[in-house]
């Protein structure tokens, strides 16, 4: 779990995120969403401890990252993933020298110990034997499997996704968001999405953090979202004409 608790964020006479109190629960896909501009990269970045929040605390389970010396911070890195909006994958590298990057970088493990990992999260992303390609040579959905395959690598209690969708098409996206939903749910873990896709929002969203105008607008799930009648929600949920018609046809319903 983690818990946002009265975050503020200024930059200069410019309040970004204004009081916002929100509850990532473990085990379950937490949607951050809203418009450009909302708010949401920079509650991301705080949430992740790449920026400091002016005012309010983070908590993960029982330690404020908002407190924490170097090396506790250091220590609860190693149990957060990230996926990348544009995969960061290196160019330079193999599929599975990316994949065994993080652990090179954090732990002792053994060379054959490294290798066994790689294999198993390859092989959990369905992308086995594509060990010795590199990104060029593979699809953008591949390229976005293997970037999952490094944020879980490490088997982080923590996962972030940032925009997991972006430049994919529609059938590889809902790919990638069954693979993120199933990871989450078998190791129990806190995953964190900000995306603008709806498609993800109605498949996946478990515990949904709508931002508008860096506020707290709305907060539920998928189920919830079809009957709502908040109008910020609706105004950005139902922008396109089919997802009206959707929702009408699921009220009469």
């Amino acid at each position: 779990m983690i818990k946002a608790s009265n975050i503020i964020k200024a930059f200069s006479d410019q309040q970004v995120l204004k009081d916002v109190s929100f509850t990532f629960e473990a085990g379950k896909t937490n949607l951050i969403i809203g418009k450009s501009g909302a708010g949401k990269t920079v509650f991301l970045k705080i949430l992740v401890g790449l920026l400091n929040p002016t005012s309010g605390s983070i908590w993960y389970d029982k330690i404020d990252l908002c407190s924490i010396n170097r090396d506790e911070l250091r220590a609860l890195r190693m149990k957060i993933g990230m996926l990348f909006q544009g995969n960061a994958l290196f160019d330079s590298m193999t599929v599975e020298e990316n994949i065994r990057f993080p652990m090179d970088m954090f732990t002792k493990k053994t060379a054959k110990e490294k290798q066994k990992q790689v294999d198993l999260c390859l092989e959990r992303v369905s992308l086995q034997g594509s060990n010795h390609k590199y990104p060029s040579e593979i699809s953008g959905g591949m390229q976005k499997r293997v970037g999952i395959a490094r944020s879980i690598v490490l088997n982080p209690k923590y996962l972030f996704c940032d925009e997991p969708n972006s430049g994919l098409d529609p059938k590889t996206a809902i790919t990638i968001d069954e693979l993120i939903s199933s990871i989450t749910q078998e190791h129990n873990m806190t995953t964190i999405i900000n995306t603008h896709d709806m498609n993800s929002v109605m498949e996946i969203g478990e515990n949904i953090c709508l931002l508008s105008e860096g506020q707290l607008a709305w907060q539920g799930s998928k189920a919830e979202v079809l009957h709502s009648q908040d109008y910020v929600l609706l105004d950005f949920i139902f922008a396109s004409p089919f997802l009206k018609r959707l929702r009408e046809t699921a009220l009469k319903n």
